[in-house]
């Protein structure tokens, strides 16, 4: 096994002055009849946010505070994996594997791995401090480079198990994502169930999305399907598009900064709990810190892929298996698909904390960070 290597995140001078000279020539289309966001991305929110990346945004700012938490790199399964190691401060910090989604990255995890490793510096109890990995996941950011292999769910649940075990020495450890990284701490409790302390998630990917198995729903079910039925409608375009054509539209946003801006703020924009203005939830300099790392990375084709694998037969769990480590949920008010208990318990089967939490989104980590710190810390404690 490859020894990990201290790693610090530094983007050549060239590649900033780059970006800027691109985002200084943007083209952007006419704004279509109606209102602002009801077809996509609103023009004249995105001139300004392109204004203010090419002028104001401090890209080293944002790269220190990444480069402020100790950062390696391992050779594994054939890929530089880059992730997050950071000590926990407690008599017995637990291990805890964090993970992000699409279209995030680590910079999700800034403000709420300060409150997993050290919460009595936020007030809480040393005994609960968790020592936190976080890696980029295989094909994203800093796990990536061109040419590399490509990974879907079941794929990157074993090389993150991997990291785990077999480089950082952990026999069991507990796990907790949203997005993808919900679906891979879901694979992680199925797959690698006896290695995990217990899981985490903020998304149910892995529950009951076929219309088909609520022949009699009751009201809450019914109130789900009609939400499940608007997301279908209405929200899909994108991963039919990224699952089954993410080369085409890899060279768009490859390509172009401000394209590439354009279709990761709508999401932001969509998936969280803003009223509309998008910087009520998340900071613009943290949009684009996440943003500028997929530009400078070049990963967003490669970021694709787990889209790719799920709409040609790679699954979380097969069809009819069920996840039986303890498991913890938290349902943030703003998230894209809210299922209904009973139906979450089809799969998971030791559903030992359902929290339905006040406010937050999709990207919750990066919206409410004490709020889901709180959560984790509290499923955790009952399991050490």
């Amino acid at each position: 096994m490859t020894k990990p290597t201290p790693f610090t995140l530094r983007i050549p001078d060239a590649d900033i002055a780059d970006l800027r000279d691109r985002l200084a020539r943007s083209r952007f289309p006419d704004q279509a009849p109606g209102e602002p966001w009801a077809y996509g991305t609103d023009v004249a929110y995105l001139r300004g946010l392109v204004q203010y990346w090419r002028d104001h945004f401090d890209w080293r700012a944002e790269e220190a505070t990444l480069n402020a938490f100790p950062q390696f790199r391992v050779a594994l399964d054939g890929i530089d994996l880059h992730y997050l190691h950071v000590p926990g401060v407690g008599p017995d910090p637990m291990p805890l594997l964090l993970l992000h989604g699409w279209p995030g990255s680590v910079f999700e995890f800034l403000e709420i791995i300060p409150r997993l490793t050290d919460p009595a510096r936020f007030g809480g109890d040393a005994r609960d401090a968790f020592t936190v990995v976080a890696p980029s996941l295989p094909g994203y950011g800093l796990s990536f480079r061109p040419g590399q292999k490509r990974y879907g769910v079941p794929e990157m649940a074993d090389c993150v198990c991997a990291l785990m075990h077999d480089v950082l020495g952990y026999a069991r450890f507990g796990a907790q994502g949203g997005d993808w990284g919900a679906a891979v701490t879901s694979r992680l409790g199925y797959a690698h169930a006896e290695r995990m302390i217990g899981i985490h998630i903020n998304l149910m990917m892995a529950a009951g999305r076929d219309p088909k198995a609520f022949p009699n729903p009751n009201e809450e079910e019914r109130h789900y399907l009609a939400e499940l039925a608007h997301w279908m409608h209405e929200e899909v375009g994108y991963q039919w598009i990224q699952g089954t054509r993410p080369q085409t539209l890899a060279f768009a946003l490859t390509d172009s900064p401000a394209g590439l801006a354009a279709w990761i703020v709508e999401k932001f924009r969509a998936w969280s709990d803003c009223g509309g203005d998008v910087e009520r939830a998340i900071s613009r300099d943290r949009m684009l810190a996440d943003i500028s790392l997929y530009w400078f990375t070049a990963a967003i084709g490669s970021s694709f892929w787990p889209y790719y694998a799920r709409l040609h037969g790679s699954v979380i769990v097969p069809p009819g298996e069920t996840i039986s480590v303890p498991t913890g949920y938290a349902q943030f008010p703003r998230e894209i698909l809210k299922p209904p208990r009973n139906v979450a318990a089809r799969v998971f089967t030791d559903i030992r904390r359902w929290s339905v939490m006040e406010r937050g989104g999709h990207f919750a980590a990066l919206e409410q960070p004490e709020l889901l710190a709180s959560e984790v810390r509290a499923f955790f404690r009952e399991l050490r």
